[in-house]
């Protein structure tokens, strides 16, 4: 065992003028006396998929151990042993119960609360508490930040957008009160600064907007900072901060370059400062501050949206120019399902990327993967009827040992898929009367 000289406090940041860099979990915040005691928050991550997929191609045929693997979810195949695929959970909530036209926005806002919200154009907006805040509100004040909700798509979009319920049930899946959805951020240039710079309000505005022209590297502004902290560390923990480093760096690189950029973009809007051109290096740009921000514990509740509901991202890089959402109304167009199915392929592929990344990152005694516990899916299963029945499902993370994958699950029709949260909330020791239209826990995922 190393021991370090100094012992450092879990909170400990490198800080410079307008930032306050985060450090990953080294051995010399933990006392050496109760190393072998310490254990790692559970972190909650949720992975959103729009517009959900066709059942053939997400469906695993078989159940239990012995299943087969979808296409859609053959990218994840390395991950076998780590994840469950769930089926049979369903969203009643999201269903129209006497509204009308309106599913995306519903499925957006029933997705992690369980709850049908008011249709309403305007801005008395109604909900529910989504499962991630209930989260956020108990790990919220052991970290800088409760919760971090996270975006691939414009959420820019205000008014009614679709059969006359506002924008905001789609553009969002986390909601703070009944009244207050949180819109993700997204432009990974806006999340650098937000991670590692401070909002002290005593930094002269002057010197605020110098920075930001000059694109001063954050790592040279805690120059000082880092070289009295190495001085007081370990080997082991010398290797971890020049490896965390070099992380924040690497991105902040990527982000400056992603800046410069002057290829042909064919979005809807004018593409923002900071968000690359090709989906899949906006997904890893975004996917590694995640990676950051819990490895810093900055946050133990992240959520990404790859789209907000109906989206009309298009996907030229693997060969599908046209729109997302206007493919999956299919109406049986066999060359329609086979390129929708083709973006749902993509997207799992990428994130076995993020699954693969939380792997190799060390946390503790174990890994960032093995200490979260990860949702991946979509509020609508089949999209051309909108069908909220057997959502996509994908549960994943070792929850600091709670939970054990590599298994297809079928639950009875009509299993509420809030059921699910209550029991991830369980793995972070949290324990609400319910959440939505619950009604217990999930039975099996607790069996190893």
């Amino acid at each position: 065992m190393i021991v370090t000289r100094k012992s450092l406090p879990r909170r400990t940041f490198l800080r410079g003028i307008g930032t306050a860099l985060a450090l990953p979990m080294l051995d010399a915040m933990i006392p050496a006396i109760s190393r072998a005691a310490a254990k790692a928050p559970t972190r909650l991550i949720i992975t959103y998929v729009p517009v959900g997929s066709w059942p053939e191609y997400w469906n695993p045929k078989g159940e239990g151990r012995d299943y087969e693997m979808s296409r859609i979810l053959k990218p994840l195949e390395a991950f076998r042993e780590d994840l469950s695929v769930l089926s049979g959970l369903d969203h009643h909530q999201a269903e129209a119960l006497g509204d009308g036209a309106g599913d995306h926005a519903r499925a957006g806002a029933a997705y992690l609360t369980g709850v049908h919200c008011k249709k309403t154009g305007g801005t008395d907006l109604h909900c529910g508490i989504s499962f991630d805040q209930i989260a956020a509100q108990k790990t919220g004040s052991q970290t800088r930040f409760a919760s971090i909700e996270l975006g691939c798509d414009d959420t820019r979009t205000v008014g009614a957008c679709d059969s006359g319920y506002s924008c905001a049930y789609q553009n969002t899946l986390s909601w703070r009160t009944p009244t207050s959805p949180l819109p993700p951020e997204t432009n990974p240039r806006t999340v650098f600064e937000r991670l590692f710079g401070t909002d002290d309000l005593n930094v002269p505005a002057d010197v605020r907007a110098r920075r930001n022209a000059e694109r001063t590297s954050i790592l040279d502004l805690v120059a000082d900072d880092t070289q009295r902290l190495q001085g007081n560390l370990g080997r082991a923990d010398r290797r971890k901060v020049d490896e965390y480093l070099f992380a924040v760096r690497e991105i902040e690189k990527r982000i400056e370059a992603t800046e410069k950029e002057h290829h042909e973009y064919t979005g809807m809007i004018e593409k923002p400062a900071g968000v690359p051109v090709l989906f899949k290096n906006y997904l890893k740009v975004m996917f590694d501050l995640q990676i950051l921000a819990l490895q810093g514990d900055l946050t133990r509740v992240m959520s990404l949206m790859y789209g907000r509901e109906a989206s009309l991202r298009t996907y030229a890089e693997i060969g599908i120019p046209e729109p997302h959402h206007p493919l999956t109304h299919h109406q049986g167009n066999k060359e329609w399902i086979e390129k929708f199915t083709k973006i749902n392929v993509y997207h799992a592929e990428n994130f076995a990327y993020f699954l693969a990344k939380l792997k190799a990152t060390q946390d503790g005694d174990g890994s960032l993967f093995d200490h979260s516990t990860i949702l991946y899916g979509s509020g609508i299963s089949e999209p051309n009827s909108h069908s909220k029945i057997n959502l996509p499902t994908v549960l994943t993370g070792g929850a600091n040992g709670r939970f054990k994958g590599g298994r297809h699950i079928v639950y009875p029709k009509g299993t509420p898929m809030a059921n699910l949260f209550m029991t991830m909330l369980d793995y972070m020791d949290v324990h609400p009367e319910s959440i939505g239209d619950s009604t217990g826990q999930l039975q099996h995922l607790t069996d190893l």
